[in-house]
């Protein structure tokens, strides 16, 4: 059995897309994943699984919230060993000047196309900044995610890809779960 975890994109925000989370644990508990749980309301959730692909899982969680809540949420499944890779390469932790609460994850649904990659790579974002590895697209927002132009939408126009970010505290307390 593998650890798993699922986010979810737009869920609870600014009363849309309004799902509650011990409705959705059932949901997917019933659905066959196993140990289901879900952290805060913004669509969290560590669940076992037999080991599968992750876009498999993602696929089907999406489906299973599209049919019992009538909506079509986004969303991202990583292995939890993945997650932890993830959280440890981060170019931005441990820099002093940086507080952590101005570091963000974004992981994107699949890694970008070279082409769009080097075209967002020619903007210039100062004085947020961003490393693009893989499918994560680490962010450090000294004025904080609800300022940043690097937000969901701006990195899924730009790298044609669906994206969910989240803050380094989430990552951290996912990790523990």
């Amino acid at each position: 059995m593998e650890k798993y975890i699922a986010l979810l994109r737009g869920v609870n925000v600014s009363g849309k897309n309004l799902i509650k989370m011990a409705e959705l644990q059932q949901l997917l508990a019933a659905s066959g994943l196993s140990e289901v749980r879900t952290y805060i309301q913004s669509g969290n959730i560590v669940f076992g699984a037999e080991d599968q692909p992750c876009e498999k899982l993602a696929a089907r969680i999406a489906t299973a919230i599209e049919t019992h809540f009538g909506l079509k949420v986004p969303v991202v499944v990583v292995k939890q060993e993945e997650l932890r890779r993830i959280h440890g390469y981060n170019p931005f932790a441990g820099k002093s000047s940086i507080p952590a609460n101005r570091l963000y994850f974004t992981l994107l649904a699949d890694k970008p196309e070279q082409a769009k990659a080097a075209s967002m790579a020619e903007g210039n974002y100062l004085p947020e900044e961003y490393v693009l590895q893989d499918r994560v697209v680490y962010l450090c927002l000294p004025g904080g995610y609800g300022n940043t132009r690097l937000d969901n939408n701006f990195l899924e126009r730009k790298l044609g890809v669906q994206a969910t970010t989240r803050n380094l505290a989430t990552i951290q307390k996912l990790l523990g779960m």
